[in-house]
């Protein structure tokens, strides 16, 4: 903890110093007024985005406002110190680059999940668990496993807010088993998504960098599975030993075409592999190349089948209900972290973490502070040091990054949420009480990570 704090000292009021870096990609300009402004602006909207739960006010807006802010200071740095506007506007538009790609993919991955929900793809796997009235015990291994799989295709919030809502329906007279349903839920969709490139905003930020190959993210499956099932073990223990009350929920039936928008998600992904492994294009391209079969494919399911139905399937539709809240967030922090890289302070945090702790601390450092701060801006802001690591320790920041986020409530988009869909019967605090337990979880799928790929 005292390094940690020595680090955020020195980030704030450390004096300019040499670096050993290319002098276009950043300014050097720590010490400036303007630049420890930039940090304590970045801090406060931060302060926002985790009482977003609190104030109401959607994670995206003080960010985006932030990175404004933050670049203006930058260009005004940038042309006081005789930079030349050509070099600033390369850095720049590299973090255009790196929005666009990102976003066009994640985009694309939304309005699949979306088109899958609408044709009742998951009100029917949800319906089913009602309907089997499974024990309290069986219930929670069974949303636990469900959650870990789904989430490794689907990102982990629409996992956890999918199966949450069964852990809801069927414990709703026992909040003692939601509570604890709750965090299952959390650890199984963060650990779920740490193991595949579409799990998480973090694996694919990973991947579409070219650090870590498609296939190499499944040599962190054994590692994932330790970090879920080692505290999920231990909190079944509590898991109440009894029947929930007999459910009527009626039989949910697939809407015309909702199996072959699963086949051509399945399709798209195939392509997104395919142009990046074989074609050396971005994966946002076999994405995008997806989203048009399935605009084509709506067409036809829209005069074929949509005559009666209240609402006839329209793809812009889903396009539209995307979680643009979460595409906003993460323009403001790629613009905002990507300003204050370019003034220096992403080469002061990469000195005093990976040069100052060594690559192995730091890595697990990092999966630390995803449990405090959103994994997505600590992810990017590890991209954008430029560090030269091996495999393995690139697989290692993956997996902390991913998982470290459940080790609190708020550390993760799907323990935000499920405190707010569960009408305060999971809480904070609640989720607290089993921290230790998931952080002995955290450790276990670190060791075990050095032990099967180190």
């Amino acid at each position: 903890m005292l390094r940690l704090l020595l680090i955020i000292a020195g980030l704030l009021f450390l004096p300019q110093i040499a670096m050993a870096y290319d002098e276009e990609a950043t300014l050097g300009l720590t010490g400036t007024e303007r630049g420890i402004y930039s940090v304590l602006i970045f801090i406060i909207a931060y302060g926002f985005v985790m009482a977003e739960e609190f104030t109401g006010l959607r994670k995206s807006k003080p960010v985006i406002v932030v990175a404004g802010i933050i670049w203006a200071n930058a260009a005004y740095l940038a042309i006081n110190a005789g930079v030349s506007t050509e070099a600033m506007h390369v850095v720049f538009e590299s973090n255009l680059k790196e929005y666009a790609e990102l976003m066009l993919f994640l985009l694309v991955a939304m309005t699949y999940i979306n088109a899958m929900a609408e044709r009742n793809v998951f009100e029917v796997l949800r319906a089913w668990m009602i309907r089997k009235e499974f024990s309290y015990k069986k219930l929670f291994w069974i949303t636990g496993i469900i959650t870990f799989f789904l989430s490794a295709v689907a990102d982990n919030l629409t996992s956890a807010l999918l199966v949450g809502a069964v852990v809801l329906a069927v414990g709703k007279d026992n909040e003692k088993f939601i509570a604890i349903g709750m965090v299952n839920l959390v650890i199984a969709a963060n650990a779920g998504g740490a193991f595949s490139p579409f799990g998480d905003i973090t694996t694919l930020m990973v991947w579409q960098a070219g650090y870590v190959e498609f296939f190499d993210f499944f040599k962190l499956f054994i590692p994932s599975v330790v970090n879920y099932v080692v505290p999920a073990y231990i909190m079944y223990l509590a898991v109440p030993d009894e029947q929930p009350a007999a459910s009527h929920e009626a039989a949910v039936e697939l809407k015309p075409g909702a199996v072959m928008v699963c086949v051509l998600f399945a399709f798209t992904i195939v392509l997104a592999v395919t142009f990046k492994q074989l074609l050396h294009l971005a994966p946002f391209m076999g994405m995008m190349t997806g989203l048009g079969i399935l605009m084509v494919y709506g067409y036809r399911v829209k005069v074929l089948y949509s005559e009666g139905e209240e609402d006839e399937f329209d793809i812009f539709n889903k396009v539209r209900d995307a979680e643009w809240d979460t595409l906003f967030f993460f323009f403001g922090v790629v613009f905002a972290v990507g300003g204050l890289g370019y003034i220096g302070y992403l080469e002061l945090l990469s000195i005093a973490m990976y040069d100052g702790l060594g690559h192995t601390p730091a890595n697990i450092l990092v999966g630390i502070i995803s449990a405090i701060v959103d994994n997505i801006p600590v992810m990017f802001a590890v991209l954008s040091m430029d560090l030269e690591m091996d495999l393995y320790q690139w697989l290692l920041v993956t997996l902390t990054a991913g998982v470290g986020g459940s080790m609190l409530s708020v550390g993760s988009a799907a323990g935000v949420a499920l405190m707010g869909q569960s009408n305060h019967k999971y809480t904070f605090f609640s989720h607290m009480k089993w921290t230790p337990v998931i952080a002995l979880g955290y450790a276990a799928s670190i060791v075990v990570h050095y032990w099967v790929n180190g």
